[in-house]
């Protein structure tokens, strides 16, 4: 693989903007995501700034990208570090230290090309290297209709831990929460 795994730099911003952009334009945007081209395009720069400096170090999030060798970001995936006993984004209460990957996307022209298994090698190996909190699983969820998704993350190891939340709009779809133990 020519693509090199790397995390975000805080002012690439207006790269993570683009990306993030592109991501909601996929045409499984609408089950992979929960938030829309519109409100994406809206945020002002401040927002943008903000979320790739704290995604760029420290220990509270990171957000990695695959960078091709003409400098062309082709996929990203966040990690969010959720300590037990806080509340997660659904309002859930954390019962362990874990990761929580989000914002998975990869460009249709190198999907099947190895770039998502990299960018999930490089989120969960960061995960496992924090020491405070250590992480006992890293989890994910996943719209119950993303096939191609919940394929991909089965063959990684993740498996579904029987949690599942509505999806916001559509309270007759789920969300379903898939995890990886630590080995």
């Amino acid at each position: 693989m020519e693509h090199v795994i790397r995390a975000v730099r805080a002012e690439e911003w207006p790269r993570v903007r683009e990306l993030r952009i592109a991501a909601l334009e996929d045409p499984a945007a609408p089950v992979a995501f929960l938030e829309t081209r519109e409100q994406a395009v809206a945020r002002p720069d401040s927002f943008w700034q903000k979320r790739t400096a704290g995604a760029s170090h420290g220990r509270d999030s990171r957000q990695f990208v695959a960078e091709g060798p003409d400098g062309t970001w082709d996929g990203s995936v966040v990690v969010l570090v959720e300590e037990a006993g806080t509340r997660g984004f659904f309002g859930e209460e954390i019962p362990v230290a874990q990761a929580h990957l989000v914002g998975v996307f990869v460009r249709p022209e190198q999907r099947g090309s190895g770039l998502t298994h990299a960018l999930f090698d490089a989120a969960v190996h960061w995960a496992w290297s924090l020491e405070e909190p250590r992480m006992a699983r890293v989890r994910l969820y996943v719209h119950e209709r993303n096939e191609r998704a919940q394929g991909f993350y089965r063959k990684f190891g993740f498996v579904r831990t029987g949690e599942s939340v509505p999806v916001s709009g559509d309270p007759a779809a789920l969300e379903l929460e898939l995890a990886l133990a630590r080995p």
